[in-house]
This record gives structure tokens, C-alpha cells and sequence, in this order.
């Protein structure tokens, strides 16, 4: 490979070769190769993503118990959230790759059922408002969808980044 700079791998060629996509030139690689382009703190990358969530997932909760009155303590759930997000993503900062491993993927795991749990919230919250006939609360609503949408972002970056690193060998 001699080197070849990173765009290069990017942009699906190596040297004067063009291959069909990136990951067939980068899975051409030997493994020393693709070692020298994950260092280590390319590789807790998504650990500090996962922190960057959980901020905003309890900064969400807070803004979401207060827009509803702080009356309601299940506006509050985001931030459960988050900080169980918070808690495994501060284990992931690890020097061992089966740690950080374990704990993206407990992240990963809550991220989902939280997905999965906020859809079927928005979902009963506007079947309940159409069945009693009243609209339905717009700031618990928004929050809703707020920490869907969140959690589906982390979601899909947690598997494009498992792909990712199970492609270049590195776990």
C-alpha cells in the first residue's frame, strides 16, 4: 500500500487502483495497515458520541418535565435515559477492546428499547387523544418524537460504527 493517504481509501482507490467501493479497498488492506488507521482514540470515537447523547437526552427530560408543568415525573424519562447512557458510556472509555465492546453494546441495547418504548408512547398517545376527542399535549408529544429521533440516530451510528470496526479487524 505504501502509505496511501486516507482520502484515497475513501474515495475507493489505492495508489493508481480503482476497486468498487471503499470497504473492498480497505478489506484489501493487510490487517497492520488498517490497525495504523484505527488508533485508539479513533476507536472511542462513538464512546464519546454515546456522552454527547446523554447530554442531550437529560438536558431533553429536564426541558421536557418543566414544559409540562413539573407535574408530570415520566417527562423525566429521557433523562433516565441518558444517564444510563451516561453511566456505560463512561465505561466505554477503555484501553480494553472486550470493555468497550460490552458496554456499546449495553448502550445500544437501552438505546433501542427506548426507541421501541418512545414509538409506542406517540403512538398511544395519539390513539388515546382521538378516542377521548382532545388534542393531544404538544410539549409531551414533541418530547416524544424528540428522544425517538434521538435514540434512532444513535442507533443507527452504533451499528454503522460495529460494521465499521468489525469490517477492519480491529475486534
Amino acid at each position: 500500500m505504501d502509505g496511501a493517504p486516507l482520502q484515497y481509501l475513501v474515495a475507493g482507490t489505492i495508489g493508481r487502483e480503482s476497486c468498487e467501493s471503499p470497504a473492498i479497498a480497505f478489506s484489501s488492506l493487510p490487517v497492520d495497515s488498517r490497525l495504523e488507521l484505527f488508533p485508539e482514540e479513533v476507536l472511542k470515537t462513538m464512546a464519546k458520541i454515546t456522552v454527547l447523547f446523554a447530554l442531550m437526552l437529560v438536558a431533553l427530560g429536564l426541558l421536557g418535565y418543566v414544559g409540562t408543568g413539573s407535574t408530570h415525573p415520566t417527562a423525566l424519562i429521557p433523562t433516565w435515559i441518558g444517564l444510563a447512557l451516561g453511566l456505560f458510556g463512561a465505561l466505554s472509555f477503555s484501553p480494553d477492546a472486550g470493555r468497550r465492546k460490552l458496554f456499546m453494546h449495553i448502550n445500544v441495547t437501552i438505546a433501542l428499547l427506548g426507541f421501541l418504548g418512545s414509538v409506542g408512547e406517540i403512538i398511544r398517545g395519539y390513539v388515546h387523544s382521538a378516542a377521548v376527542g382532545v388534542a393531544p399535549n404538544a410539549a409531551a408529544l414533541g418530547a416524544k418524537w424528540s428522544l425517538a429521533g434521538l435514540l434512532l440516530v444513535y442507533v443507527i451510528l452504533c451499528v454503522r460504527s460495529f460494521i465499521a470496526a468489525r469490517r477492519s479487524g480491529v475486534v
